[in-house]
């Protein structure tokens, strides 16, 4: 067997080992905290951050601590609510085989995972500036207690809504270091959006929801009902995307981008209604589109957009 010098064959199969179990461990703890689902987040909050920019100009460092934030708060966030949820999870056909069920990884490695998230969150908080370290502890609190909403609340889609709404307003503070009645209101047009879809989501498990006693609003409502919250909650997105529009002085490739973004979401209702068995598409697919996209038309038309709707 050829090898390199110094090296023997037991070294390099131990060293093989060594990294293949690492990879089955990053594997595993992205499949726990679905991180493709960042596409919905990551957006947003630079889309803050290019808006915030013509506050404060930002550095390559603040961008960097912007990220790890984001990544260690929804990671935490992900964890707490695998965990909260393991039981239930169990029991569900649909999400029996997530990887804290299948004993892929191990509820004492979840919450490790989770004080890690947590504790890189509150380190990037203080890397960027006082105030998101003074904030960070109201976040975290928020974005964790969400795993437990649906025990008691028929309204978890909202919480859910405003919590991921940090990321775009932490990400403006950031960069900006102070607030902006602009970035609240795409912090809550983001908070409509992610609801609106979060009730979508959760028609998925209307039956199980209401066997359980657990709180939604399809389980509450009923599916046509929940649906036309939905609708409300993405009309309200909505009017919030075109009032940021007009508060930071975007042009015509903005506003041609929220009226694209309108047109997907119509389309998202209308393939839910029609068939639930849509709702992955009209979840992910679709909605990954709409966060690429409104980036994509925020940044084209601050840096190249001509003025004027």
């Amino acid at each position: 067997m050829k090898t390199t010098a110094g090296s023997t064959p037991a070294h390099d199969g131990a060293t093989s080992y060594w990294l293949a179990s690492l990879g089955r461990r990053f594997k595993d703890f992205g499949a726990l905290v679905k991180f493709s689902h960042t596409v919905f987040l990551f957006p947003f909050a630079l889309s803050a951050v290019i808006l915030g920019n013509s506050v404060r100009p930002s550095t390559v460092g603040v961008l960097f601590w912007v990220v790890v934030a984001l990544v260690s708060a929804r990671s935490a966030a992900m964890v707490m609510n695998r965990i909260a949820d393991k039981d239930y999870d169990a029991l569900n056909p649909r999400t029996r085989e997530r990887v804290l069920i299948t004993g892929q990884v191990t509820i004492w490695q979840a919450w490790a995972w989770l004080l890690a998230a947590c504790a890189l969150f509150v380190l990037a908080a203080w890397m960027l500036n006082p105030l998101c370290l003074k904030l960070s502890p109201v976040a975290l609190i928020w974005v964790l207690g969400y795993s437990f909403s649906k025990r008691f609340t028929a309204l978890c889609h909202i919480w859910l809504g405003l919590a991921t709404a940090l990321a775009p307003l932490g990400a403006w503070l950031a960069v900006a270091g102070q607030f902006s009645w602009g970035a609240v209101v795409l912090a809550f047009s983001c908070a409509g959006w992610v609801a609106g879809f979060d009730v979508i989501y959760a028609c998925q498990d209307i039956d199980f929801d209401q066997e359980r006693g657990l709180n939604s609003l399809p389980a509450r409502l009923g599916l046509g009902r929940a649906l036309w919250v939905s609708r409300g909650l993405h009309a309200f997105a909505m009017l919030g995307f075109f009032l940021v529009g007009l508060i930071f002085g975007l042009g015509r490739v903005y506003f041609g981008g929220v009226g694209v973004i309108a047109a997907i979401l119509l389309l998202e209702q209308v393939l839910v209604a029609r068939r639930l068995a849509n709702v992955p598409m009209a979840f992910f697919t679709l909605n990954g589109l709409i966060s690429i996209l409104y980036l994509l038309c925020l940044a084209a038309d601050r840096w190249w957009g001509v003025p004027g709707v």
